[in-house]
């Protein structure tokens, strides 16, 4: 998705929520402005509504900040471990390879 910020995973198993942080005030119906640590000074502190979720307090679903790796640019570094499987798919004019990577 274009503009969306993920925390150092891509994938299905990207983690969703990130915190919990103190809500500082309440912006218009739908938005609110968060308090976040100096590691997340990249990330803009205001959010839609859809994007919070109510902390239970449970310690297991906290994830912590250590894992996340948020470079100046936004961006991330994906290191290939192994590569498992090739495989080239012919199709009518040309073929097509495609590699499995761990």
């Amino acid at each position: 998705m274009k503009g969306v910020m993920r925390f150092g995973k891509k994938g299905k198993l990207i983690p969703w929520y990130v915190g919990p942080y103190q809500i500082l005030k309440r912006i218009g119906k739908v938005a609110y402005e968060l308090y976040l640590p100096n590691e997340l000074a990249l990330v803009h502190p205001i959010f839609h509504v859809f994007m919070l979720k109510k902390c239970i307090g449970d310690p297991v679903c906290i994830l912590p900040l250590e894992g996340l790796g948020v470079d100046e640019n936004l961006s991330y570094e994906e290191v290939p471990v192994e590569i498992l499987d090739r495989q080239v798919k012919r199709l009518r004019n040309k073929e097509v390879a495609s590699v499995k990577v761990l």
